[in-house]
């Protein structure tokens, strides 16, 4: 009988029902099955309104909006060309480190690839990078940003392994200092791929007049990074009032100091960034509703004596892992994987000694590379659209850049000190 409701729920998801609905209706059922009162929905959801760091959801994707209406992508690049055109390989370095700044304020790879591939993709071409090269390299630095701070998909793990509390004592804090040395080493390993590649790349001159109007028309957003995660990390303040801040800053920056963005343009901003927050409380509302049944029913129990049974030793778990996410990272978006996953995953990871820390490093990291991964990364379609080339040419472009990162995947994955060495765990 589970087993026939579970197809009969993915047969609806599949067909298009929402997301929110699928889960919901599966919790329900689970709950109804057990003969509990349903109204446990409703107190799931107040567990959820009770979290202090629930505000920095909504605030920061507020502000990464209201960055990717005005001129700051503009501003960013053309600061990062003055400082590194003069480089071999500098532009193709430009957009990695741009990419990454921004899908980090964002949250949204297929964002990044819209707002900065429109400068970003002639401006390669112009300066005489070949087509695959620079398809390719905007198509996967879109995804970049997802280990650095703010990143909403950091802060959406800490909340769900809070909520579950199997895990201990784990904060946010700690799960921004842990993406670090691992997302750098993805751009290094990027740019030094860039640099070899264009080896023979002409380059512009270093240009004193031209770096210090970059850094003037900038000024106003340069500090932004280091006023929040300077924030942060001295314990000035919490993750929820450094996205107050955060967004304090940037209104005062686009809409009064550049007037970017006009007054009477911020509501339909405000709309635009909550309809996005909106979904993703609501599925994450309902899946803590379903974890809670999930657990009393000791599926993750169950599976994890299933994954025993068949899996011997801790290397071969995190090799099928991988494997899976990066399946997992093609087929869903970020959000609704985190959501759905992390409550199956977490407790089977724990009984093989990985530390949650280093387990939210890696979902990230696999679900950046499964972006896009053929054949259905959603980060391919997005760029196909954008930059009018067939999906086929995005899967030939990205390849190169897709077994530097896997690699760098599995660095990460084996080697735990590096998630885990900055937070001190």
């Amino acid at each position: 009988m589970s087993l026939l409701i579970g197809l009969l729920l993915l047969l609806i998801a599949l067909m298009g029902a929402p997301l929110f609905a699928v889960i919901a209706a599966g919790a329900m059922l689970g709950f109804y099955r057990e003969d509990l009162d349903l109204s446990i929905m409703g107190i799931e959801f107040y567990r959820l309104a009770e979290m202090p760091i629930l505000l920095a959801i909504p605030l920061f994707t507020f502000a990464g909006y209201l960055l990717s209406e005005s001129r700051a992508p503009a501003r960013l690049v053309r600061v990062t060309q003055a400082l590194l055109g003069w480089m071999h390989g500098g532009l193709a370095i430009v957009s990695l480190s741009a990419c990454a700044l921004f899908t980090a304020f964002t949250g949204a790879s297929g964002v990044t690839i819209v707002a900065l591939g429109a400068l970003l993709f002639p401006a390669l071409l112009k300066a005489g990078y070949k087509e695959n090269f620079s398809l390719g390299l905007i198509t996967t630095s879109g995804s970049l940003g997802l280990l650095f701070a703010p990143s909403l998909p950091l802060i959406l793990y800490g909340v769900i392994v809070q909520q579950m509390g199997v895990a201990g004592p784990l904060s946010i804090d700690e799960l921004f200092l842990a993406g670090i040395l691992p997302g750098v080493l993805m751009i290094v390993i990027l740019s030094i791929w860039s640099v070899w590649t264009n080896r023979i790349q002409k380059t512009q001159r270093f240009d004193w007049r031209e770096t210090r109007d970059a850094l003037l028309e900038a000024k106003w957003e340069l500090p932004l990074p280091f006023i929040v995660l300077g924030g942060i990390y001295s314990g000035y303040f919490a993750v929820s009032e450094a996205a107050a801040v955060t967004v304090l800053y940037v209104l005062i920056v686009e809409v009064l100091i550049y007037r970017e963005i006009p007054l009477q343009q911020l509501p339909e901003i405000v709309r635009e960034s909550m309809v996005m927050v909106g979904a993703i409380l609501i599925i994450l509302g309902v899946s803590l509703a379903s974890t809670n049944y999930m657990i009393d029913a000791q599926v993750p129990t169950q599976l994890f004596e299933f994954i025993s049974a068949n899996v011997s030793s801790k290397l071969t778990f995190l090799i099928l892992l991988n494997i899976f996410l990066l399946f997992l990272g093609a087929m869903l978006d970020i959000f609704s994987a985190l959501v759905l996953i992390i409550p199956l995953l977490l407790p089977v990871a724990l009984r093989f000694g990985i530390d949650p820390v280093h387990l939210g490093i890696i979902f990230l990291a696999n679900m950046q590379i499964g972006y896009f991964t053929p054949p259905v990364g959603i980060n391919l379609f997005i760029a196909s659209f954008r930059f009018g080339r067939p999906v086929a040419q995005l899967y030939r472009s990205t390849l190169p850049f897709f077994f530097l990162l896997l690699a760098t995947v599995l660095i990460i994955t084996y080697w735990p000190a590096l998630s885990l060495w900055l937070p001190g765990r």
